[in-house]
């Protein structure tokens, strides 16, 4: 009899220990989300792009960067003040950053320029006056030489130009009045493009081509209304485009806010899936990011379309990355960044947007910062100096992405770089001096085949490999 009461007690415990136990295990998991729905997460996050006020990087901006993985930061004119506070600013923008970011600016040359001699630079020519005034292809050369340097000494490693809209109206308040178009001529305009994208591709920056299809023969301005192009925009303005496909000169394209009922009887360009998937993908055969022009400070958008609808139909258009100049939400002034993480993460568990859409835009994304910013260290992830040199990658196996994760307890000179099965080197992912710490690197392998493949990490006398499993 005291047996069975002391193993009834016993037994009683541990069944209120377990249900205790349960209920809590019940509660964490619908309390912390998935990792997988931390993945989405994540893949979101690098499909935004933010301004920000002032010279230096705010808490919520840091936040962004660090914690909500977010993709790029645009500079405007009131984030610039000098060479010295740029490289600084861009310093602890990478510094921040869970991914290597990018860092982009508006510098076409003339009155769109946020790098000019009020800040410690100089004065350059608009597109115009080099392409239809001195109508020379070294002129314009040299001008983007000059200005690509400056933006490879601050830092900055995307520039929003160069703009190849035919100036099909001259007095196009956003472009022809701007003398943001080379010329008339849309041949003229590809050639001279091409000059400008090779300066900065020579100091490996990332260039754009915007807006796409053609903002030149607009007759009014779409920060302040919606121009509808449908009876003055022809064909040969996509010249540009094919010329400089053609030629394998494309990183990324901007689409306008541009109303072509010819092409979208519903829908704007940049949230048109005719325009982007149907025309510029499907027709011209462009495979890589596309983003949209600012979403948060244009009439034509924000007084047509409210926040959901934007997102959802920019996204399943085919855009890869959302621009919006400023990083609070304008009523709850709440961080940007996690609205439309948020937003954009409920759309797709409700199925509005597919989460193919998604890894395709998190491809595109990482294939070009994989192109351009292989030598961008990305954050260190904590303050905490580790003990002992370690790699792993998550997730493992993948396809066609995986996040490598290091940690080197003393700085030094640091190489990452991925190897196939028969020992040949296909990717250097980093190879430069790196403070002690913990790191995050992307790899997107969408251009090898399935298989086994070996990263190898060496820090000093140190070396550690991991084995990674790609499979399609």
């Amino acid at each position: 009899m005291i047996f069975f009461s002391s193993f009834s007690f016993r037994s009683i415990r541990l069944f209120a220990f377990t249900k205790i136990f349960l209920i809590i295990i019940f509660v964490i998991s619908f309390a912390a989300p998935s990792r997988a729905d931390d993945q989405l997460r994540k893949k979101i996050g690098q499909m935004i792009i933010l301004g920000f006020n002032g010279t230096t990087l705010d808490d919520s901006l840091r936040v962004d960067l660090a914690e909500r993985n977010l993709g790029g930061v645009i500079f405007l004119g009131g984030n610039c003040t000098s060479p010295l506070q740029i490289q600084q600013l861009t310093a602890s923008i990478r510094s921040a950053a869970m991914t290597p970011p990018l860092i982009a600016i508006d510098e076409e040359g003339g009155q769109v320029a946020r790098l000019k001699r009020s800040n410690g630079f100089a004065s350059t020519y608009t597109a115009y006056t080099l392409g239809s005034v001195f109508q020379s292809l070294d002129s314009t050369a040299a001008q983007a030489a000059l200005m690509a340097s400056w933006l490879s000494e601050c830092g900055i490693n995307v520039n929003f130009a160069p703009v190849v809209d035919v100036d099909v109206n001259p007095s196009s308040p956003a472009i022809g009045a701007y003398g943001r178009s080379f010329s008339s001529i849309p041949s003229v305009v590809a050639a001279h493009a091409e000059q400008f994208i090779d300066e900065f591709h020579a100091q490996h920056i990332i260039t754009t081509l915007k807006h796409f299809p053609g903002h030149g023969s607009a007759a009014t301005d779409s920060h302040f209304n919606l121009p509808d192009i449908t009876t003055t925009w022809a064909d040969s303005e996509l010249v540009p485009y094919r010329t400089l496909l053609a030629a394998h000169k494309i990183d990324l394209v901007m689409v306008g806010h541009l109303f072509n009922a010819k092409i979208d009887s519903l829908y704007p360009s940049s949230l048109s899936y005719n325009t982007i998937t149907g025309l510029l993908r499907d027709s011209l055969g462009y495979n890589g990011v596309v983003v949209t022009d600012d979403l948060y400070n244009m009439e034509a958008i924000t007084a047509n379309f409210d926040f959901s609808t934007t997102v959802q139909h920019a996204i399943n258009g085919g855009n890869d990355m959302l621009l919006y100049i400023f990083n609070f939400d304008q009523i709850s002034h709440a961080s940007l960044c996690e609205e439309i993480i948020d937003t954009v993460e409920a759309m797709v568990n409700r199925g509005v947007i597919a989460e193919s859409r998604i890894d395709d835009a998190y491809n595109h994304i990482q294939q070009l910062k994989n192109a351009y910013l292989p030598m961008e260290v990305a954050a260190q992830l904590s303050g905490v100096i580790p003990s002992d040199i370690t790699l792993s990658n998550y997730p493992n196996p993948f396809n066609p992405a995986t996040q490598l994760r290091f940690e080197i307890p003393v700085s030094g000179f640091v190489t990452l770089k991925v190897f196939d099965l028969l020992g040949r080197q296909i990717a250097t992912l980093v190879s430069q001096n790196v403070k002690a710490g913990q790191y995050d690197i992307p790899w997107n392998a969408a251009a090898y085949p399935s298989g086994v493949y070996f990263c190898v990490l060496q820090s000093g006398n140190q070396m550690r490999t991991a084995k990674l499993m790609l499979m399609k």
